[in-house]
């Protein structure tokens, strides 16, 4: 996997705010910001706004686990917001390297494991903790010409590895060993990949490994047990938590930061609101967040 801290990847986002044909969803909407206390716009016109997200680092393809979104102003907070460290939980396999580093590779070398022991293994990550130079993966997010080396070597480009870089690791535990399987809690800074360390453990130990599974758990303060909300919890009310939840992280120079506006004056920017419409309810309840 890779923690990248690469700049933040920012798209822009058409909002399209124009009402229905029918009129029925203008007055409800308007009625909507009427009661949630905001002025009522121009509902009878075609609105457009381009609104940038962004995220704070890819995760793998296979992986799974926190992965933090800004919207609009809050893409110019990732980089401070984020600058902590990451943490995952890996499973690897012992006896088998793949051209990806992981599961999702095709097997290039297999070699046997049986005499690796649970010691063997708390005994070499010491190596690995601490500021240590680390080989990216070639499939990576890592850029060539401007497009990422995964791409190209899908292609079938040929792609020239990566020198080492220097990376650093606050701390691994080996939580489980039944191999040919070993599970890592691993809690690294920005740039570091957990399916390299899992390569290079795997050499350590005079065989090879891959990654089978990966789950990031923390991303800078946010984390997978506090502020993740799984799909089956949707709800509005569920929602409304989870935001609070997440503010409450933000620093206060941060949830009011000064913008120029193009008369350049300075704007104090409030907290704004977020509708949601309940669509279960009878009465159409909305609930402002």
């Amino acid at each position: 996997h890779e923690a990248a801290a690469e700049a933040e990847v920012v798209s822009p986002l058409i909002v399209d705010t124009a009402p229905d044909t029918s009129g029925t969803a203008e007055a409800s909407v308007a009625a909507s910001v009427a009661e949630a206390g905001m002025p009522s716009p121009e509902w009878n016109k075609r609105q457009k706004q381009t609104l940038k997200v962004g995220h704070g680092g890819t995760l793998d393809s296979a992986a799974q686990g926190v992965l933090v979104v800004g919207i609009g102003r809050g893409t110019k907070m990732l980089t401070s917001m984020l600058s902590g460290s990451k943490r995952y939980i890996t499973i690897g396999e012992l006896g088998k390297a793949t051209d990806t580093l992981d599961s999702t590779g095709k097997v290039t070398e297999e070699k046997p494991y049986d005499k690796i022991t649970r010691e063997d293994i708390e005994g070499i990550l010491q190596k690995f903790t601490g500021n240590i130079m680390q080989v990216p993966p070639l499939y990576s997010a890592l850029k060539k010409d401007g497009q990422r080396l995964s791409t190209l070597m899908k292609k079938g480009k040929v792609v020239e590895a990566r020198p080492a870089r220097p990376v650093t690791v606050h701390s691994i535990s080996l939580l489980k060993f039944q191999p040919p399987f070993f599970t890592l809690d691993v809690e690294c800074g920005g740039g570091f990949y957990i399916r390299s360390l899992v390569s290079d453990i795997g050499k350590e130990l005079s065989s090879c490994a891959s990654v089978l599974e990966l789950t990031r758990t923390k991303q800078g303060p946010f984390t997978l047990a506090q502020h993740a909300l799984p799909e089956d919890r949707w709800t509005i009310d569920d929602i409304e938590q989870s935001l609070e939840r997440c503010t409450s992280l933000l620093p206060e120079e941060l949830t009011f930061k000064k913008l120029k506006s193009d008369n350049s004056s300075d704007q104090v920017i409030s907290c704004g609101y977020i509708t949601l419409r309940d669509t279960k309810r009878e009465d159409d309840a909305v609930k402002t967040l």
